[in-house]
């Protein structure tokens, strides 16, 4: 057989491979564009909590936009702040108002153990040091660690010791989503793609998927003092910043942010980092709907501590019956009410409220919707 032949033969089924990879992702496109958000209706008269995007990077590292892009996208997506976590970018940078957005300097640090995300410090980190001792010399600069994208197969956490040590908790990624539907590109990637090109926010969501071994890794670390949980953008610009803003945000309820945010930078900076480091702050994917009015009620204490026996109620946004429903990991039960959880032994537990969201092609999936930090759980009687 002639080598001119060969190629034509393996260049028509490689096209016709293409055609077909196409042809399956225009099923995704077409399904897509009929496909409407939020699928909780937002409620009349209203107030939304502060909310804003947490780990972003820029054109200082490895992100496609710049600074005042970020913020004109965030602005675009309805956020009030960034928090900008540039790979390895020590340099002393203030926090700035820009198009109204505020934009928070933090840094995501890499270490020989993993990634980890660090904001809030006291005095100015080392670099150097940084890298190489990761949570311990975030601790002595006077900061929060937070461990990032911490099971990821790409760049997981690979210290057990620091990571009791660090104070924050991954639990949902942008990046670790998209990076999973790599190794499933015909039940997830190519779904995601085909609905991205008509519906960009449907794309979006459809990367978004439970994530059992982080949760059950965050609880082992709650069971022995309290984390926060975080969501994380680790936006880098494709997807489009504007696209991933909208697909979720951290927000700031009155128990986390008591107070307007401040006009004053500096002073909004502070507010911000200590509302998220605090364990007040919900995470919500927001293209399912406005988080704003949810609650964990009973007791409780500010450090999200509590005891065996004790019953927990999660208050929910008004939502269309039978398409939201109170997921749990951990030590609680749902009581038959839907929505009040017993907490029966000692450990921790993590709540969540999740919808029913609209599926791939047809139908729908259930998808995390409200996502709180963890509960601890103490044994009854011991003091709090």
């Amino acid at each position: 057989m002639k080598a001119g032949t060969v190629v034509g033969k393996v260049l028509r089924a490689l096209l016709g491979l293409v055609l077909l990879l196409l042809g399956f992702a225009g099923f995704f496109t077409c399904a897509a564009a009929s496909v409407d958000y939020p699928v909780v209706p937002p409620q009349p008269g209203v107030q939304e909590w502060p909310h804003g995007a947490f780990h972003v990077h820029t054109t200082r590292s490895d992100g496609r936009g710049s600074v005042e892009q970020v913020a004109a996208a965030a602005r675009a997506a309805g956020l009030q702040f960034v928090v900008l976590t540039d790979h390895n970018d020590f340099a002393q940078r203030e926090p700035v108002f820009i198009q109204g957005v505020l934009m928070v300097p933090a840094v995501e640090i890499s270490t020989a153990s993993g990634h980890m995300v660090a904001f809030g410090m006291q005095t100015p980190l080392d670099g150097p040091r940084a890298q190489k001792e990761g949570v311990s010399a975030v601790e002595a600069a006077g900061g929060i660690s937070v461990l990032a994208h911490p099971v990821q197969q790409k760049n997981p956490w690979r210290d057990p010791e620091a990571a009791r040590h660090a104070r924050g908790f991954e639990l949902y990624s942008a990046d670790t989503f998209f990076r999973e539907a790599l190794r499933s590109p015909f039940s997830r990637l190519i779904p995601a793609l085909g609905a991205y090109f008509s519906n960009p926010l449907h794309g979006v969501m459809v990367l978004v998927t439970p994530q059992p071994e982080s949760t059950d890794r965050l609880l082992e670390l709650t069971r022995e003092r309290p984390r926060v949980a975080l969501c994380s953008h680790d936006a880098h610009g494709w997807p489009r910043y504007e696209d991933v803003f909208r697909s979720l945000a951290m927000y700031l309820p009155p128990s986390a942010l008591p107070e307007p945010l401040s006009t004053d930078p500096r002073t909004a900076s502070a507010q911000v980092l200590r509302a998220l480091s605090g364990g007040q702050a919900v995470c919500a994917f927001r293209a399912l709907g406005d988080p704003t009015g949810f609650a964990l009620e009973g007791p409780l204490t500010d450090q999200r501590v509590a005891r065996v026996g004790d019953v927990l109620t999660l208050r929910l946004p008004p939502h269309p019956a039978e398409t939201v429903r109170v997921q749990i990991w951990g030590a609680g039960r749902l009581r038959p009410d839907g929505t009040s959880v017993e907490l029966v032994e000692e450990g921790a537990v993590q709540l969540e409220v999740w919808v029913q969201a609209p599926g791939r092609l047809f139908g729908s999936e259930w998808r995390p919707w409200i996502v709180p930090s963890p509960v601890r759980v103490l044994p009854r009687g011991s003091g709090i």
